[in-house]
């Protein structure tokens, strides 16, 4: 990560085609995927996959490779807590019925201040013709917009929310392609958003989700929990989260 790297994610508010995980190392995790999938089925795999790095090994070592937590200390400073993990997982939709309406990520997850990092990984190619995210740039900058309930069925966010139509300028919004082992950053107030997956191909992402230590959560967040917060890097001087056992190995800190 370059100083004008950080620099373009302060006054942007995302970074993108970040290269991170070999040929090898993204087909190893695509195949740990799959095996969950075939565990736990598509409807579940869709939106429903929260928090299994607890369980789940693979996940806790991509959400903890030392090469993420190096490209976050760039961009969020040096001590880091993993806040939680989240697959979505869109699957051919020609009737194009599933999108992600526009929002703000911290919006409704119960942190003050409300600052978040997401990064974003590409388990499949992530492209325009099978719903990547889109965002606007420097939007992450006016603070928190109003949300309302989407009109339009088939919203994959979790309580149906949605930025109204005239906050939103889209006529600015890029598009966040990326190849297999890629991975885009975004903060967590920049307005973002998928269209549906009109291709073939399935869209698999894993979204980690870090946050600074001084960082709390003082209201459940939408789906009614506790994030199970964790220090994966530098330092905790505040305690605002019970301390949490690591499930697995930890990687390099």
């Amino acid at each position: 990560m370059t100083q004008d790297a950080a620099q373009t994610y302060v006054e942007q508010g995302f970074l993108t085609g970040i290269d991170l995980f070999s040929t090898s190392e993204i087909d190893h995790f695509r195949a740990c995927f799959d095996e969950l999938e075939a565990r736990e089925g598509r409807e579940k795999c869709q939106i429903g996959l929260q928090a299994r790095h607890l369980d789940e090994e693979f996940i806790w070592q991509m959400a903890t490779d030392s090469r993420i937590l190096d490209a976050m200390q760039e961009v969020m400073g040096e001590d880091i807590m993993l806040l939680s993990t989240h697959f979505f997982c869109k699957y051919p939709d020609p009737e194009a019925k599933h999108f992600v309406a526009w929002h703000q990520d911290v919006t409704y997850w119960g942190l003050e201040p409300p600052e978040a990092h997401t990064a974003w990984v590409a388990v499949d190619a992530s492209d325009v013709e099978n719903g990547c995210m889109r965002v606007i740039p420097g939007s992450h900058k006016n603070g928190i917009a109003t949300h309302g309930e989407s009109d339009r069925a088939g919203n994959l966010l979790s309580i149906n929310q949605e930025i109204p139509d005239e906050l939103v300028d889209d006529s600015h919004a890029v598009d966040l392609v990326l190849a297999p082992g890629q991975m885009s950053i975004h903060d967590g107030q920049i307005f973002h958003a998928s269209n549906p997956n009109t291709s073939n191909r399935r869209r698999c992402g894993l979204t980690l989700r870090y946050i600074a230590p001084h960082v709390a959560q003082v209201e459940l967040n939408s789906l009614g929990n506790k994030y199970p917060t964790t220090l994966v890097r530098g330092e905790d001087r505040y305690g605002n989260f019970p301390e949490q056992h690591v499930p697995f190995a930890s990687a390099a800190r």
